[in-house]
């Protein structure tokens, strides 16, 4: 019997992946975290961000700069 594997997709990806997906620097999220002005959780040590969350965090940053 021959079982298919399906690819897992991630919803949450770690503070350097999170970085490259937002384009910003590994320097610049740490200190976004830091000052708590991005969301993320801490899991076992580990900062953790949701795709999700990233992406509403970029869409109010957008709307921020034509107000």
């Amino acid at each position: 019997m021959y079982m298919e594997f399906q690819e897992v997709k991630r919803i949450t990806l770690t503070m350097r992946e999170a970085a490259d997906y937002l384009g910003i620097s590994y320097w610049l999220i740490n200190q976004l975290v830091k000052k708590k002005q991005i969301p993320y959780s801490k899991v076992g040590g580990k900062f953790l961000f949701r795709v999700k969350a990233l992406d509403e965090y970029l869409c109010e940053k957008e709307r921020a700069s034509v107000r």
